[in-house]
């Protein structure tokens, strides 16, 4: 298997497609979707949605962290709804968290949140749900960190989201990242400078200040520098116009690694994500299409599909 590619298969036709309103209205069930800036936490029920939202949830950069945000998007969602939290725990609950890469991890979370009956998955699965909804497609996913993902008859086939240290290519960390790192090669003298470069040098008072703030930044701070670089970009500066150029080489090159071929939906998602459009080849550039809906919503779906095999279970 191609290192970096990860095959999953969910079987919608088991527990996703087909699911309907009228199978779900009477239906309560949570859904979170966490990531590298933020944690959502719904309910649904009623063809309700309550939702709130709390501070960044990565199990693998920071486990205790992320399962306090989920419990205080828990207890905010309880006083919200005026219920009990043990109320909502003990409805069925899809939990898509950025960092869930195993299933160990996966069951150390499950142990540590609150909920009784629970069904985890790293926030891609959600995010993919949520942007292409049962259709066939292919997602360039880049918000503080990335990913690339395939959905082909119900399988979800996904790439990369390696973390920051390793890969979230074209992510608006990644972008953040390396502006700064151009910023430090015009100090150099080895590239020229350009408006976006001399802005950030001066933002940060010199080259030691860059090197200062990157020593100890989280990669929501970086990805704080992306509209920096998407607003150059714009203006025609070199320096930003090449780093969107290197990012739209990274889809592309991503989502060829999964079988896209030409006719293909592509939904571009994530912050940073829709900024590409305009860098990528002709062949890809045709094909994007707007997304279904957002990750939370396919975090909803999912519960509402997890809550619905649970009840004919039950039945």
């Amino acid at each position: 298997m191609t290192i970096g590619l990860i095959w999953v298969f969910y079987s919608f036709h088991r527990y996703c497609i087909g699911i309907s309103m009228s199978m779900t209205k009477h239906i309560l069930a949570l859904a979170v979707d966490g990531g590298g800036t933020r944690c959502r936490v719904a309910a649904r029920t009623k063809a309700k949605t309550v939702t709130v939202e709390t501070g960044s949830a990565n199990v693998c950069t920071d486990f205790e962290n992320a399962v306090c945000e989920v419990g205080r998007g828990l207890e905010a969602l309880a006083e919200r709804m005026a219920c009990p939290v043990g109320a909502l725990a003990a409805a069925p609950a899809f939990v898509g968290l950025a960092g869930v890469t195993c299933e160990t991890l996966a069951n150390q979370l499950r142990d540590a949140l609150p909920f009784q009956n629970v069904r985890i998955a790293d926030d891609r699965v959600a995010a993919v749900r949520g942007a292409l909804g049962l259709r066939d497609g292919v997602v360039a996913h880049c918000g503080t960190g990335s990913f690339y993902a395939a959905q082909v008859g119900g399988a979800i086939r996904l790439a990369g989201g390696w973390g920051p240290v390793l890969g979230d290519e074209a992510s608006a960390q990644w972008v953040g990242r390396t502006a700064l790192q151009m910023a430090l090669e015009t100090e150099d003298g080895r590239r020229d400078a350009s408006t976006m470069t001399t802005r950030l040098l001066n933002d940060f008072e010199d080259a030691a200040g860059i090197v200062r703030f990157a020593a100890e930044a989280r990669p929501s701070e970086f990805g704080a520098l992306a509209p920096l670089v998407t607003d150059h970009a714009m203006r025609e500066d070199s320096i930003a116009q090449h780093i969107m150029r290197q990012g739209a080489e990274e889809i592309a090159r991503g989502l060829h690694s999964l079988g896209w071929h030409p006719g293909q939906a592509i939904c571009l998602t994530g912050g940073i994500g829709p900024h590409y459009t305009a860098y990528l080849p002709e062949a890809l550039r045709a094909s994007v299409t707007d997304r279904e809906g957002e990750p939370l919503d396919g975090a909803i779906a999912l519960a509402l599909a997890f809550a619905q095999e649970l009840a004919n279970e039950r039945s």
